[in-house]
């Protein structure tokens, strides 16, 4: 299942206008033929079972594989937010409530945020690398002669377990962010644990929580969709696999930031 990632419709042109007609058409092109991938995948969810260890080796690697960097950096995250606000805090006598931004911050705009980011450099380039790898070597193309659909067999279990281990390893990160902020906060800035838990729970309600949590399933979606398609887009050999690696890294960035950013304008 090879996947054009250019196209001869659109021919290169001579002017800057007709180079940036180009790029658009071919973006868009490229942006349809990645969501229909990924719907595709989505039809074949309920054949999971007959994938079911390849799912597992999928789920181990996107959390397991993934834990040791999403903790360290969730405990800085918290520490940063909690020392940031805490000083600024501290100006106006009301130190005490740090516990109320690192807390809304981490669940619901932080926790997700830096999870996607840490699962597209860390698993979605793999995911590209293994399948843009898996190209050029033509194994996509074994697959189809012996009758199996690429999308079944390779895609429908890295889209499900990253669909599935991305909101556990937000709320793991959340967590994780809440208690490296009251370190800081008893450490540096003499607020109480239990004042601490207090503030961090007293306006923390159910929506934030919700909302972070929708905000993980949709970036998972982006990380897998991305860097499958990406990976049977790959073309030109060794030097095409680390061209797909790079494109699957930095579009699945873009659209983290920019989804992550209307999400909360529609729900704020």
């Amino acid at each position: 299942m090879i996947i054009p990632y250019e196209s001869d419709y659109f021919p290169e042109g001579d002017n800057f206008l007709v180079e940036l007609g180009r790029f658009v058409l071919i973006s868009i092109r490229n942006s349809g033929r990645g969501v229909l991938l990924t719907l595709d995948a989505f039809l074949f969810f309920p054949l999971f079972y007959r994938r079911r260890h390849e799912l597992l080796r999928q789920m181990f690697l996107v959390s397991i594989k993934s834990l040791g960097v999403v903790s360290l950096v969730a405990l800085f995250t918290g520490m940063i937010l909690s020392l940031q606000a805490g000083l600024t805090l501290r100006d106006y006598g009301q130190e005490m409530r740090v516990g109320t931004v690192v807390a809304e911050s981490m669940f619901r705009e932080m926790g997700p945020f830096m999870t996607a980011l840490i699962l597209a450099a860390c698993v979605g380039s793999a995911m590209a690398a293994e399948l843009g790898t898996m190209i050029v070597s033509e194994e996509v193309s074994a697959l189809e002669v012996m009758s199996i659909n690429p999308v079944y067999y390779l895609v429908m279990p890295r889209v499900l377990g990253m669909l599935i281990m991305c909101p556990a390893l937000t709320i793991y990160t959340n967590i994780i962010g809440v208690l490296g902020g009251g370190a800081v906060a008893y450490s540096q800035l003499n607020v109480e644990w239990q004042v601490y838990y207090d503030y961090a729970t007293m306006y923390l309600d159910m929506k934030e929580i919700n909302v972070g949590i929708l905000k993980s399933a949709i970036f998972a979606i982006i990380v897998s969709g991305v860097g499958c398609y990406q990976g049977l887009a790959t073309s030109g050999g060794a030097v095409g696999v680390g061209t797909a690696t790079r494109r699957a890294v930095v579009i699945s960035f873009l659209l983290i930031i920019t989804s992550g950013y209307f999400i909360t304008r529609m729900f704020y």
